[in-house]
């Protein structure tokens, strides 16, 4: 069956984003565990290395059962609201595209063979100013870009696929009409657990290990279709349209 949609994760997939946003998160998420008298401290680098592909939801719900304390629906929804606002503010300086994501997308857009969507476990607004400061939401219509934190009646992060189930709902297409492109675990196990292809985007980490590290991983969720750099997207893609995968 023909590809007809490409779904693209955004942070540290199309956009250079996770070190900037997860500095900001673990300042917030110091925060409240110090009001809960918990003694520890995160840096934005333990935090990406623990939570990598998960939103702040996710990470609080995930350190609620870790530390053994409650937050109400209340605190929860406004500290979700406060970190969004902070990483905001630190994209809007500092975001990147991913080296060679603007060359693919550009190519792709003008080619218009397939439809192109964002589908992120991260906040809307956030999604919406990483790819406005980039430059890519030119590539994208408003409607085209979901967020598991915002676009589903109950909020949500990845690994769960049901933002991924809502964009098949929402587009009427089989999984297999489709490609994802994922940097993290929780991403890649979301697309897996919906059922589409996977490209697994290696690009953003920074060293062969842990690139290495990452295609192990990958593997271990059945995806062997793996990207270094965006100048690959093309013969991945077309291994996945082959079916040579």
């Amino acid at each position: 069956m023909a590809v007809k949609y490409i779904l693209f994760d955004c942070d540290n997939t199309i956009v250079k984003s996770e070190d900037v946003a997860f500095a900001a998160c673990a300042e917030l998420v110091n925060e409240v565990l110090a009001k809960h008298g918990i003694n520890e401290q995160f840096t934005g680098e333990s935090l990406i290395a623990k939570f990598v592909g998960h939103n702040f939801r996710g990470i609080m719900e995930i350190l609620q059962d870790d530390y053994n304390f409650k937050l109400s629906a209340e605190e929860l929804n406004a500290y979700v609201s406060t970190e969004v606002d902070r990483v905001i503010t630190k994209l809007q300086a500092k975001a990147e595209p991913c080296d060679g994501s603007m060359e693919v997308l550009t190519k792709l857009y003008d080619e218009k063979k397939y439809k192109l969507a964002v589908v992120s476990s991260s906040a809307l607004r956030r999604v919406q100013v990483s790819i406005a400061k980039t430059g890519q939401d030119k590539f994208f219509l408003a409607d085209e870009v979901y967020s598991a934190a915002t676009s589903l009646p109950k909020p949500t992060s990845k690994p769960d696929p049901a933002i991924y189930l809502h964009v098949l709902d929402k587009y009427d297409v089989k999984p297999e009409e489709c490609v994802a492109i994922e940097d993290s675990m929780s991403g890649a196990t979301a697309a897996v657990r919906a059922k589409i292809p996977l490209i697994g985007y290696v690009g953003a980490y920074l060293t062969d290990a842990k690139k290495d590290e990452i295609t192990d991983k990958f593997a271990s969720l059945g995806c062997t279709v793996v990207m270094r750099h965006w100048s690959e997207f093309e013969k991945c893609l077309a291994a996945i349209e082959a079916g040579r995968v």
